[in-house]
């Protein structure tokens, strides 16, 4: 009997990592058709960013199934959802990321500050600057709690689960209104994600 649960199980297993990784492979195709709309957009500026770099942003924000696709709505314009056409967000999310990487260089911080400060905004980068140059998960999280949840509303440090392949060792929870403590490390995961399922 123990051993037909157990077969029944690596079953189950077996066809949810099935079912996970096809859906991988689906949304990296869905972001892939951005590729030539990223490139020339990235034309368009000097810029330090780079195509890979956006692809997996892309994935990260919304897998490229919003017209939104880099939520960079309030990056323009200080309200979400306010732009509805993806060569906008696009070219907005650029230009943000642009903004976070030139003032990354300025500081003397990592180009992962950069990244994240792509979701706590550019505020982000000083932070980082005057705590050791380099951004971490630990210092990625005290500034959620310390400086985002608070200036939104969350005086309390309250939390909600928020699970995914980074946050599930890390406590997989967030702080209410205190941004994704985790969006960098998710970008950098992604980077591989879209390289791996590109191979085939």
């Amino acid at each position: 009997m123990f051993k037909f649960i157990r077969r029944v199980l690596v079953l189950v297993l077996i066809l949810f990592t099935g079912y996970k990784l096809f859906h991988m492979y689906r949304d990296v195709k869905q972001v892939m058709t951005y590729q030539s709309l990223i490139r020339e957009v990235l034309s368009e500026q000097d810029t330090p960013a780079n195509e890979e770099l956006v692809l997996a942003m892309i994935y990260t924000e919304t897998k490229g199934k919003e017209s939104d696709v880099m939520q960079s709505s309030e990056s323009a314009s200080g309200t979400t959802n306010t732009i509805s056409d993806n060569r906008s967000s696009i070219r907005q999310g650029i230009q943000t990321l642009t903004e976070n990487l030139y003032l990354a260089q300025e500081k003397g911080v990592d180009v992962w500050t950069a990244v994240q400060a792509y979701n706590f905004g550019p505020a982000y980068i000083d932070f980082i600057a005057q705590n050791g140059k380099e951004n971490t998960l630990a210092l990625a999280k005290q500034y959620s709690r310390d400086t985002v949840a608070p200036t939104l509303g969350n005086t309390t440090g309250k939390t909600y689960r928020y699970v995914n392949p980074i946050s599930i060792f890390q406590g997989g929870e967030l702080y209410v209104d205190g941004g994704n403590y985790y969006y960098s490390r998710q970008v950098q995961l992604n980077l591989y994600i879209i390289k791996f399922f590109n191979l085939f």
